[in-house]
Protein backbone atom coordinates (compact mmCIF):
# COMPACT_ATOMS: atom_id res chain seq x y z
CA UNK A 1 0.00 0.00 0.00
CA UNK A 2 2.78 2.15 0.97
CA UNK A 3 4.42 1.49 -2.63
CA UNK A 4 0.56 2.46 -4.08
CA UNK A 5 0.31 5.81 -2.25
CA UNK A 6 4.20 6.75 -3.89
CA UNK A 7 3.24 5.64 -7.20
CA UNK A 8 -0.20 8.17 -6.43
CA UNK A 9 2.12 11.28 -5.66
CA UNK A 10 4.59 10.99 -8.11
CA UNK A 11 1.80 10.70 -10.89
CA UNK A 12 0.60 13.93 -8.93
CA UNK A 13 4.16 14.94 -9.19
CA UNK A 14 4.40 14.98 -12.84
CA UNK A 15 1.11 16.25 -13.58
CA UNK A 16 2.59 19.19 -11.73
CA UNK A 17 5.70 19.63 -13.27
CA UNK A 18 4.07 19.01 -16.63
CA UNK A 19 1.31 22.18 -15.53
CA UNK A 20 4.58 24.09 -14.29
CA UNK A 21 6.35 23.55 -17.67
CA UNK A 22 3.58 25.07 -19.69
CA UNK A 23 2.98 27.90 -17.38
CA UNK A 24 6.61 28.59 -17.57
CA UNK A 25 6.45 28.17 -21.46
CA UNK A 26 3.38 30.40 -21.21
CA UNK A 27 4.93 32.89 -19.97
CA UNK A 28 8.01 32.81 -21.59
CA UNK A 29 6.30 33.46 -24.95
CA UNK A 30 4.78 36.45 -23.14
CA UNK A 31 7.80 37.49 -22.27
CA UNK A 32 8.87 37.33 -25.82
CA UNK A 33 5.94 38.86 -27.53
CA UNK A 34 6.63 42.33 -24.73
CA UNK A 35 9.97 41.99 -26.09
CA UNK A 36 8.78 42.12 -29.64
CA UNK A 37 6.13 45.36 -28.96
CA UNK A 38 9.07 46.60 -27.12
CA UNK A 39 10.95 46.92 -30.77
CA UNK A 40 8.42 47.48 -32.57
CA UNK A 41 7.53 50.76 -30.32
CA UNK A 42 11.23 51.70 -30.65
CA UNK A 43 11.29 51.20 -34.77
CA UNK A 44 8.01 52.94 -35.33
CA UNK A 45 8.99 56.01 -33.05
CA UNK A 46 12.26 56.36 -34.94
CA UNK A 47 10.12 56.14 -38.24
CA UNK A 48 7.91 59.18 -37.06
CA UNK A 49 11.17 60.99 -36.08
CA UNK A 50 12.16 59.95 -39.23
CA UNK A 51 8.98 61.02 -41.04
CA UNK A 52 8.75 64.37 -39.03
CA UNK A 53 12.60 65.62 -40.62
CA UNK A 54 11.49 64.71 -43.65
CA UNK A 55 8.26 66.76 -43.51
CA UNK A 56 10.25 69.52 -42.35
CA UNK A 57 12.83 69.12 -45.22
CA UNK A 58 9.91 68.29 -48.08
CA UNK A 59 7.40 71.18 -46.82
CA UNK A 60 4.46 69.35 -48.03
CA UNK A 61 2.73 72.84 -49.63
CA UNK A 62 5.43 73.25 -52.01
CA UNK A 63 6.03 69.61 -52.74
CA UNK A 64 1.98 69.71 -53.88
CA UNK A 65 2.50 72.67 -55.76
CA UNK A 66 5.58 71.63 -57.64
CA UNK A 67 3.15 68.45 -57.94
CA UNK A 68 0.80 70.39 -59.85
CA UNK A 69 3.20 72.03 -62.15
CA UNK A 70 5.05 68.67 -63.07
CA UNK A 71 1.63 67.69 -63.69
CA UNK A 72 0.63 70.61 -66.10
CA UNK A 73 4.36 70.84 -67.88
CA UNK A 74 3.71 66.51 -68.52
CA UNK A 75 -0.08 67.56 -70.02
CA UNK A 76 0.94 69.97 -72.05
CA UNK A 77 3.93 67.74 -73.46
CA UNK A 78 1.11 65.04 -74.41
CA UNK A 79 -0.78 67.31 -76.26
CA UNK A 80 2.63 68.92 -78.11
CA UNK A 81 3.97 65.36 -79.16
CA UNK A 82 -0.14 64.63 -80.37
CA UNK A 83 -0.06 67.56 -82.47
CA UNK A 84 3.82 66.74 -83.70
CA UNK A 85 2.74 63.32 -84.60
CA UNK A 86 -0.40 64.39 -85.89
CA UNK A 87 1.60 67.02 -88.33
CA UNK A 88 3.52 64.29 -89.19
CA UNK A 89 0.87 61.88 -90.42
CA UNK A 90 -0.43 64.36 -92.10
CA UNK A 91 3.06 65.68 -94.03
CA UNK A 92 3.17 61.96 -94.74
CA UNK A 93 0.07 61.76 -95.74
CA UNK A 94 0.39 64.54 -97.78
CA UNK A 95 3.02 62.60 -100.41
CA UNK A 96 0.50 60.18 -101.08
CA UNK A 97 -2.42 62.93 -101.17
CA UNK A 98 0.08 64.74 -104.20
CA UNK A 99 0.32 61.62 -105.72
CA UNK A 100 -3.59 61.55 -106.25
CA UNK A 101 -3.44 64.56 -107.26
CA UNK A 102 -1.06 64.45 -109.96
CA UNK A 103 -3.25 61.46 -111.59
CA UNK A 104 -6.03 63.46 -111.16
CA UNK A 105 -4.11 66.46 -112.92
CA UNK A 106 -3.30 64.11 -115.88
CA UNK A 107 -6.38 62.13 -115.90
CA UNK A 108 -8.23 65.69 -117.16
CA UNK A 109 -5.35 66.75 -119.42
CA UNK A 110 -5.59 63.31 -121.08
CA UNK A 111 -9.27 64.07 -121.51
CA UNK A 112 -8.56 67.56 -122.23
CA UNK A 113 -5.94 66.06 -125.15
CA UNK A 114 -8.51 64.13 -126.51
CA UNK A 115 -11.34 66.77 -126.95
CA UNK A 116 -8.42 68.66 -128.49
CA UNK A 117 -6.80 65.23 -130.52
CA UNK A 118 -10.44 65.35 -131.90
CA UNK A 119 -10.46 68.70 -133.54
CA UNK A 120 -7.38 68.68 -134.69
CA UNK A 121 -6.30 67.10 -138.34
CA UNK A 122 -5.89 63.69 -139.48
CA UNK A 123 -3.08 64.16 -140.34
CA UNK A 124 -1.41 65.61 -136.82
CA UNK A 125 -3.18 62.95 -135.17
CA UNK A 126 -1.76 60.22 -137.07
CA UNK A 127 1.58 61.69 -136.29
CA UNK A 128 0.84 62.08 -132.71
CA UNK A 129 -0.21 58.27 -132.93
CA UNK A 130 3.01 57.02 -133.92
CA UNK A 131 5.19 58.73 -131.44
CA UNK A 132 4.09 56.36 -129.12
CA UNK A 133 5.12 53.76 -131.25
CA UNK A 134 8.62 55.18 -132.19
CA UNK A 135 9.53 55.75 -128.13
CA UNK A 136 9.05 51.83 -128.00
CA UNK A 137 10.71 50.91 -130.94
CA UNK A 138 13.84 53.49 -128.86
CA UNK A 139 12.98 51.62 -125.74
CA UNK A 140 13.72 48.16 -127.96
CA UNK A 141 16.79 49.99 -129.55
CA UNK A 142 18.14 50.29 -125.70
CA UNK A 143 17.41 46.90 -124.34
CA UNK A 144 18.54 45.46 -127.23
CA UNK A 145 22.55 47.61 -126.56
CA UNK A 146 22.21 46.99 -123.03
CA UNK A 147 21.85 43.21 -123.85
CA UNK A 148 25.33 43.64 -125.99
CA UNK A 149 24.41 42.99 -130.02
CA UNK A 150 27.16 40.58 -131.41
CA UNK A 151 26.99 42.07 -134.70
CA UNK A 152 28.74 45.23 -135.60
CA UNK A 153 26.73 45.69 -138.48
CA UNK A 154 23.49 45.47 -136.28
CA UNK A 155 24.83 47.87 -133.79
CA UNK A 156 25.38 50.29 -136.27
CA UNK A 157 22.14 49.69 -137.84
CA UNK A 158 20.66 50.38 -134.41
CA UNK A 159 22.80 53.48 -134.07
CA UNK A 160 21.52 55.18 -137.01
CA UNK A 161 17.90 54.39 -136.17
CA UNK A 162 18.18 55.77 -132.77
CA UNK A 163 19.94 58.76 -134.02
CA UNK A 164 17.21 59.22 -136.40
CA UNK A 165 14.48 59.00 -133.35
CA UNK A 166 16.52 61.20 -131.58
CA UNK A 167 15.92 64.14 -134.46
Amino acid sequence: MALAKEIVRSRKTVNRLHENKAQVNSISMHLGESIAIARTVGHLSKSAEVMKLVNNLMKAPEMATTMREFSKEMTKAGVIEEIVNDALDSALDSEDIEEEIEEEVDKVLTAIAGETAAQLPEAVRKERMKQPARVQEVRREEEAIAEGVDDEEELEEIRARLAKVRS
